[in-house]
């Protein structure tokens, strides 16, 4: 018989590329229920497995949860009640730790009572890096199998030749500003590294919610800051809405640097995706990025702002080195049919212990 997963969510590009391509008929898991508003930017969101009543509801279609994204939607209150739903009926609980900081968040103190809840309480923790192993090891004294993250790209443009160009393009994505990210700062430093860099390029894209005058996420600061360098000559300004995985893939592609303007964090989707495109990534040093894939670092400052001369000494160190970093196909491949298999032995001894 298979293993049933109420996998939180079950659509997320990480938990789809988890399972075996080929398929297998060690593990099931269950579609995502459609959220009761109905108001989802996510198909998933939010989560309404995580929903205790929805436990006591449905825990004879499953056998295991397994919690990845989407309980910053619940309160540790909401969370202990559905651990103990789970208890109750005899249903074990899987966590992967994508996060020891929430992006959205400005303050950890919410995500900490959250994992405060639920890392005690999962029979069985994975985690992507050895670090943040390490950190939940120190806060809760547990252990956690460190997995990889899967490939985020199809084979299609995994296998996709790196265009031919003279330019050099750097490029940085301020997305929709959530809380983790704080573009002007590390924008500026970038204009300052690509001064005398011949063919070097600046590239900055920005979603349309915080660049439109009216809207709710109007962001006039960063707004009238990028427009201002635009006006300059000092960058490319492209301010659209969010992009398909196509055209993401597309955009990253382009870039010859993709650089992370991140404050804090802790793992990283988008750098396992450039890994995939060959786009080489420039990361900030909070967080377990370079455990993950190879990749540049710069330093933070105590207040979370970049130093401008490590900014600027490693995009002329991506300029200089070129180098190709990049996801071989058949090790992707193979490292999510061992990824599928982890994934049935950890279900398993999580059920062999309840």
């Amino acid at each position: 018989m298979p293993i049933v997963v109420a996998s939180v969510p079950a659509g997320h590009v990480y938990v789809r590329h988890v399972a075996s391509s080929e398929g297998t008929a060690d593990v099931v898991r269950l579609p995502d229920p459609p959220p009761q508003d109905g108001s989802a930017v996510e198909p998933w969101w939010p989560p309404r497995m995580l929903d205790p009543a929805w436990v006591e509801a449905q825990s004879a279609t499953f056998d295991v949860m397994h919690i990845h994204f989407g309980f910053d939607a619940r309160s540790p209150e909401d969370l202990s009640r559905l651990t103990e739903a789970l208890r109750r009926h005899g249903r074990p609980l899987v966590m992967t730790v994508h996060d020891l900081r929430n992006p959205h968040h400005a303050e950890a103190g919410l995500h900490d009572a959250q994992l405060d809840v639920l890392v005690p309480a999962a029979a069985q923790l994975i985690t992507l890096t050895s670090g943040a192993a390490a950190q939940i090891r120190s806060r809760w004294g547990r252990e956690a199998h460190v997995l990889p993250h899967p490939h985020v790209v199809g084979p299609a443009w995994m296998t996709r030749p790196r265009p031919p160009r003279r330019e050099f393009v750097i490029g940085l994505h301020a997305k929709s500003l959530r809380a983790s990210i704080d573009p002007v700062p590390v924008v500026d430093a970038l204009v300052r590294a690509v001064t005398h860099l011949p063919d070097a390029r600046l590239v900055v894209d920005a979603h349309t919610d915080i660049m439109t005058s009216g809207s709710p996420r109007f962001a006039s600061d960063v707004a009238d800051h990028l427009r201002g360098l635009q006006s300059r000559g000092a960058l490319d300004l492209h301010v659209h809405d969010y992009y398909s995985d196509d055209e993401l893939w597309a955009y990253l592609h382009s870039l010859d640097l993709s650089v992370l303007p991140y404050r804090f964090g802790t793992h990283s989707g988008w750098l396992e995706a450039c890994y995939d495109l060959g786009t080489t990534v420039l990361v900030p040093d909070c967080g377990f990025y370079p455990e993950q894939r190879p990749c540049l670092v710069y330093p933070l400052g105590p207040d979370g702002s970049p130093d401008v001369s490590g900014v600027v000494a490693a995009v002329r160190q991506a300029y200089a080195e070129r180098p190709a970093w990049r996801a071989d196909p058949a090790q992707r491949a193979a490292e999510r049919r061992w990824l599928a298999a982890e994934h049935t032995r950890i279900y398993r001894a999580a059920l062999e212990a309840a």
